[in-house]
């Protein structure tokens, strides 16, 4: 960013600020309200815009609890075309969910209930309603949303752009100040290479959180699935992505394939048919084998719109998974004991 233009942005910096600093005082001496409700709700979300891996922890944490425990997630379903509160079935893409909460359907729909809702205070209610076994709701990027009191909160930080290196918006990309992070119950880093200094990482957090367990993670790339039939991937590949951040990815698919063209959209894109046309001309002029994609990008690839002008014989995507460089055992630990914690509260005080 230019200078001067640093500058320019700085006054809005400072007034920015203040208005999350005072929304914050005053969620934490009660002026505005917040609300606890009889279930579990677990929160996953970051200080900073853009992606620092929620989805992919989101998922860990469903394939940690999916299976002992009543799971439902709870996302705002950012970019689909219905409003209000839904819960996601058979009849819905990413359309009418949006493309994140979409994925966790096609992925975790028979397990879990995956639910959208702009007024989460308002969207919690109506699932223990509409789904009274519920024991777990995972918020899906809510650090923010502070009229749900969370049992347990997940603030996450990539370890590339970490938050306290960062500044609040628009001169910086953080959505309330540093402090923030004094919040979370537990901080992941998120994205790491495994050489990092760990220790320095920690100190610098230790800035503005002061206790708060502190983990190290990455993700790993999955074997590329092709959008139909079994064909096999090739090696020479053009990469489509509609993400936040697609360094990761990049470096991902330069590595492994034979990297022709990276087709970047902005996060969240839906696709038409002249982006599908645009893309496909492009292979086969180049004689390029596979299209990648993310899985976040496919399901809005595979709507109905798009089927007429889609080759799925050319695409394929790329699943994607959170792993713990290390610790990941007592990182699965102190979930699953506060989980157990609060469910005898809630026994208890239900008696």
């Amino acid at each position: 960013m230019m200078p001067f233009l640093k500058v320019l942005l700085w006054p809005f910096t400072i007034l920015y600020n203040l208005v999350t600093r005072v929304r914050n005082y005053l969620f934490d001496i009660g002026q505005k309200p917040s609300f606890k409700f009889d279930s579990i709700v677990i929160s996953v979300g970051n200080l900073n815009v853009g992606g620092s891996g929620k989805t992919p922890m989101v998922e860990y944490l469903v394939r940690l609890l999916g299976t002992r425990y009543k799971v439902a997630i709870l996302s705002r379903g950012f970019g689909r075309k219905t409003h209000g509160f839904r819960i996601a079935s058979d009849d819905d893409n990413a359309t009418t969910l949006g493309d994140e909460p979409y994925q966790y359907y096609l992925k975790f729909g028979k397990e879990v209930s995956v639910c959208v809702g702009e007024e989460r205070a308002l969207a919690i209610p109506t699932i223990l309603n509409e789904r009274p076994f519920t024991q777990i709701i995972l918020l899906d990027d809510a650090f923010q949303h502070r009229t749900v009191v969370p049992q347990f909160s997940i603030l996450l930080t990539e370890f590339s752009r970490p938050f306290y290196s960062d500044f609040v918006l628009p001169f910086g990309r953080l959505r309330e100040a540093r402090s923030g992070a004094d919040r979370a119950d537990a901080i992941i880093v998120t994205k790491c290479s495994t050489l990092l200094n760990q220790e320095d990482v920690v100190k610098k957090i230790r800035k503005y959180a002061r206790q708060q367990p502190i983990y190290f993670s990455s993700i790993f790339y999955k074997e590329a699935v092709p959008f139909s039939g079994g064909q096999s991937v090739g090696k020479r590949v053009v990469l489509v992505s509609g993400i936040a951040n697609s360094s990761t990815l990049e470096s991902f698919v330069a590595k492994n394939f034979q990297l022709q063209k990276h087709f970047r959209f902005n996060d969240h894109h839906f696709y038409t048919v002249g982006d599908l046309l645009k893309i496909q001309a492009f292979v086969h002029e180049q004689d390029v084998d596979s299209i990648l994609t993310t899985e976040k990008d496919m399901v809005k690839l595979i709507s109905p719109q798009l089927q007429g002008d889609l080759d799925k014989t050319k695409w394929f995507y790329l699943p994607v998974e959170t792993s713990f460089l290390d610790r990941g055992a007592d990182f699965d630990k102190l979930v699953l004991n506060m989980v157990d914690e609060n469910l005898r509260l809630l026994h208890d005080q239900n008696l």
